[in-house]
């Protein structure tokens, strides 16, 4: 009798990192579409919904969640090995607010109702969630957002307007951060809300970006009304909660897989052109290459505290910084080794794994999403080398 694949949670967080990676490989090589490989886009819903199943129906798609609330309860390093070799065999990202955002959210400080509402939903699929942060004027500096909610009777009632939406166009469900006390200090005034996108006063209007692609969107406000309960923690503690979501997001957005994959799909871009012998490619390329690998070093670093149970600091700011700009310099480059291809906004014809336009559009942002590379500095700038603001 042989043992069931893929084996249980319990079982795969003792195995060495090595033999865990070898068993994502196969999971993926087995259960993956490949159909989906390597998209040029971010997918919409009605696209990954196959991919997003498929995870549900294997247990496979919390891996941070403890498994008491149906999740596989890994450690931080092995989540960090599952995004490594997703991006490696070239996954497409499917709709996860719900799982790496508001669940987690939602175990830490939800009341057990919310709890048993929400997440089977989003494990199931039934509820698709957005995220109702940034605002115009109310990005990197977040705690100057101005969308008001006001507690009438049973209901909070809220105007505003938030943007970059990332798939508000797929979601049934936003959570956001409200103003809810326009007199205490910005950071101490702001409250966490749950809202369904089907409520009256809600509008969403997608946001057309430089690939023709509509992942962004602009969402609305207008006298929308949701029951008190639909607060999660407690009012006017909203921005502690969302900072709490943003450690594992920082080390995310500084892990080496862009850049890795970017670098990949130059070596290839290069021998497609005929340039991969010449010694002023050979030069750049081993300098990014030695870039990548110093910042490989450098995540490590990370990765080996979160393995230790540690606390990651102000510095891990530097990853994202570092990480953002090794991928745009290689984007940069591929666009100027693509010839007459640079200027495509689909794949190269015959070899779909070759978007050099499309890299280096996605690498625009890189240095912008998650907190611009500037707030970041300056986080690294007061917190690190304590320097006076």
């Amino acid at each position: 009798m042989t043992d069931p694949f893929p084996p249980p949670a319990e079982v795969l967080d003792q195995l060495d990192d090595e033999a865990f990676r070898l068993v994502v490989r196969r999971f993926l090589a087995e259960n993956y579409p490949p159909a989906l490989r390597n998209p040029p886009k971010r997918l919409h819903w009605r696209e990954n919904k196959v991919w997003y199943l498929k995870l549900a129906e294997k247990n496979w798609l919390a891996p941070g969640w403890p498994r008491e609330y149906g999740g596989m309860g890994l450690s931080a390093a092995k989540q960090i090995i599952m995004t490594e070799e997703f991006e490696r065999y070239g996954c497409a990202r499917v709709n996860d607010h719900g799982i790496v955002m508001v669940g987690p959210l939602l175990i830490r400080y939800g009341s057990e109702e919310q709890k048993r509402y929400f997440l089977p939903r989003i494990l199931s699929g039934e509820h698709i969630w957005c995220q109702g942060y940034s605002e115009p004027n109310a990005g990197s500096d977040l705690a100057s957002l101005r969308t008001e909610a006001v507690l009438e009777g049973d209901h909070w009632v809220i105007n505003g307007q938030k943007t970059w939406t990332t798939l508000a166009s797929d979601a049934n469900w936003i959570f956001l951060l409200a103003r809810t006390d326009k007199r205490a200090k910005q950071q101490q005034g702001i409250s966490f809300l749950l809202v369904p996108m089907a409520a009256k006063g809600v509008s969403v209007r997608p946001i057309i970006n430089l690939e023709l692609h509509d992942e962004f969107c602009e969402t609305f406000f207008d006298n929308v009304r949701v029951p008190r309960e639909n607060l999660v923690g407690a009012i006017n503690q909203g921005w502690t909660m969302a900072k709490a979501l943003l450690g594992f997001e920082r080390i995310f957005l500084g892990s080496p897989r862009q850049s890795a994959y970017a670098l990949t799909r130059l070596r290839r871009l290069a021998e497609h052109v005929g340039i991969s012998d010449a010694p002023v490619f050979v030069d750049r390329y081993t300098r990014l290459r030695l870039d990548l690998a110093d910042h490989r070093a450098l995540y490590e670093t990370y990765v080996a505290k979160l393995r230790r149970g540690e606390a990651l600091g102000a510095d891990v700011s530097m990853l994202k910084v570092n990480q953002s700009e090794i991928f745009q310099r290689i984007s940069e480059f591929m666009l100027e080794i693509a010839g007459e291809n640079a200027g495509l906004l689909e794949p190269i014809e015959g070899n779909r794994d070759l978007h050099p336009a499309g890299i280096f559009i996605q690498a625009r942002p890189a240095s912008i999403y998650g907190g611009t590379n500037e707030i970041q500095r300056n986080i690294i700038a007061k917190n690190v080398l304590d320097l006076p603001a």
